[in-house]
């Protein structure tokens, strides 16, 4: 019994031996790389971002073509709205919380900093019926607030409208209410969880009007200009459209505290092959980069 265990012991330290041994002449033959450990294919380094619905085609777009370019590390993205990212990311249960809006002073207390990553357009739409193409800022306030209640009223047709907007916690929704003046104040017909379904409400109900992110347009809705300009690159840029806002990446902590992984996503962030993806998914890249 005694002599069948020692046997034991000594295939364990041969076995564990072998295997030490294996690992350095591994180590050797990739030229003496410091970064080789037993276990590497399973220690994939991991970024983690949750946060605005509207930035969904950005984050994807991202997470694949960093993926690609490193892959040794994972990108997982989840769109929860742009305060619960905010929460999750000042929580620690993710690195990233990824909000269509500005962040609060108290977001700011806490430790959230604000990471500009691109710039974008708030585009106001009806369905591709609606003879009214365009919108005074305060026509589309009165609208919202419930002071005009039918097309009749601003050139359209005797159609009621039919107003619809995101739910609460939207950045989208609470950046287009600010830009507005309209804080907690619309008379929302229906309240809508993510930008997809408000796009689809707008373009299947005659007299509806809604806001949507402008990277996520297409040919089923029709953009209305407001006081006359298009949320277009150039009227954005030079501020003649009124209803803009900066897209934030936010971190807990400057960029230059975090993890390794997430610092270089920033970097790639700011290389030139990642302005061309922020502009491939409809969005303008700051001019001077990721801004803080």
């Amino acid at each position: 019994m005694v002599s069948a265990m020692k046997k034991g012991k000594a295939i364990k330290i041969i076995a564990i031996f072998g295997m030490m041994v294996y690992i350095m002449a591994h180590h050797a033959e990739r030229g003496g790389e410091g970064d080789f450990r037993y276990g590497d294919s399973l220690d994939r380094e991991t970024i983690t971002m949750a946060g605005s619905t509207s930035m969904e085609k950005l984050a994807n777009a991202l997470a694949e073509s960093f993926m690609e370019k490193y892959p040794d590390v994972t990108v997982n993205a989840e769109f929860t709205g742009s305060s619960a990212g905010i929460e999750s990311m000042l929580a620690g249960t993710v690195h990233i919380g990824n909000t269509s809006r500005t962040l609060s002073e108290q977001e700011k207390t806490a430790g959230a900093v604000e990471n500009i990553v691109a710039l974008e357009g708030i585009a106001v739409i009806t369905d591709t019926s609606n003879i009214v193409t365009s919108l005074t800022r305060e026509q589309l306030t009165d609208i919202y607030a419930g002071r005009i209640r039918n097309w009749r009223e601003i050139g359209g047709e005797n159609k009621p409208i039919v107003v619809i907007g995101r739910e609460a916690g939207s950045g989208t929704r609470e950046t287009f209410e600010r830009l507005l003046g309209l804080e907690y104040k619309c008379a929302y017909a229906n309240e809508l969880d993510s930008t997809g379904a408000v796009m689809a409400r707008a373009a299947s109900i005659p007299g509806a009007i809604g806001y949507v992110s402008r990277d996520v347009l297409d040919d089923t809705v029709q953009v209305l200009a407001i006081d006359g300009f298009k949320p277009t690159d150039n009227n954005i840029l030079e501020g003649s459209y009124p209803l803009s806002r900066p897209l934030i990446m936010a971190t807990k902590g400057q960029i230059s505290t975090q993890e390794t992984a997430v610092k270089k996503l920033f970097d790639y962030l700011r290389s030139e092959e990642g302005r061309r993806l922020i502009e491939s998914v409809g969005l303008i890249a700051p001019e001077s980069g990721v801004m803080q």
